[in-house]
């Protein structure tokens, strides 16, 4: 699997910086720190909702183990 230096990391920011401009570049890495934020926000959602379900089932589980004996 390749990895990303940072020599590759600057040559993006560099053409970054030529294509948007100085002026345009910070606001574009602030709306693309929010939509990081965001995307980990939701990804840290679904994380949590699998692993109540998952506690849910054990539960359950343990529940029905019960009523068995």
């Amino acid at each position: 699997m390749p990895t990303i230096g940072w020599f590759e990391i600057l040559v993006v920011v560099v053409i970054a910086i030529v294509v948007l401009g100085p002026k345009d570049f910070p606001i574009m890495l602030k709306k693309i720190g929010s939509w990081v934020g965001t995307a980990k926000k939701y990804i840290n959602s679904i994380q949590n909702e699998i692993s109540n379900i998952e506690v849910e089932d054990n539960k359950i589980e343990k529940k029905e183990e019960k009523k068995d004996e």
